[in-house]
């Protein structure tokens, strides 16, 4: 469903009725705060759009296209996010915590100081990503790309295996990772971690907490 004359903030909305109507509602409104917890906004288009201090807790958001949005401090606890553009977006202190972001693209975003514990990121594109400060507490991170991301301080206790993709990942980061093989997981740490990271052509030393 197209948006005819409604604001930029909205460029294509939800098949659900009342998530669509939310969305009306919010988009008429000068400098409003997006409610739409626990929403179906599969497939919504609200790139660019100023989503700041939203609340998206629980909202369905697959395939949704959130590029270019500003997302700071919003509230995104076990939303679903699979397969969702997120490229370019602003996610400092966002709270992702619970939340899926399979398949996602997150290329270019910004998730200083965001909180992503017990994340589904398998196969999401992170490549050139900004992850200082944030904290990947349990995230997975299976065949995900974080080719040229940048990490500062950035709690990386994460679940890697071989298809996970750090290539120019650089800065520093605290441990441990898990990492999965076919004798099953490993948990590495310290010297062990970094040497995993920079013989897959990272450049990342890891701290000592």
């Amino acid at each position: 469903m197209t948006c005819g004359d409604l604001d930029d903030k909205v460029k294509l909305l939800p098949a659900d009725p009342e998530a669509a109507a939310v969305l009306k509602g919010w988009a008429a409104q000068e400098d409003a705060l997006l409610d739409v917890a626990g929403l179906d906004l599969t497939g919504v288009d609200i790139s660019g759009a100023d989503l700041a201090n939203g609340l998206l807790t629980e909202t369905v958001l697959r395939k949704a296209n959130l590029s270019g949005c500003d997302l700071y401090r919003a509230h995104l606890e076990g939303a679903v996010l699979a397969e969702a553009d997120l490229s370019d977006a602003g996610l400092v202190k966002a709270v992702l915590d619970g939340a899926s972001l399979a398949g996602a693209n997150l290329d270019g975003a910004d998730l200083g100081s965001a909180e992503l514990w017990g994340v589904d990121a398998s196969g999401a594109s992170l490549r050139g990503s900004k992850l200082e400060g944030a904290a990947l507490l349990e995230t997975k991170l299976y065949g995900a790309d974080l080719s040229h991301a940048t990490v500062r301080e950035t709690s990386f206790k994460v679940l890697l295996d071989d298809r996970s993709i750090v290539e120019g990942l650089t800065g520093t980061v605290f441990g441990p990772a898990r990492v999965a093989g076919a004798d099953g997981a490993r948990e590495i740490s310290g010297r062990d971690l970094e040497v995993w990271l920079n013989e897959r052509g990272a450049r990342v030393e890891v701290l000592t907490p």
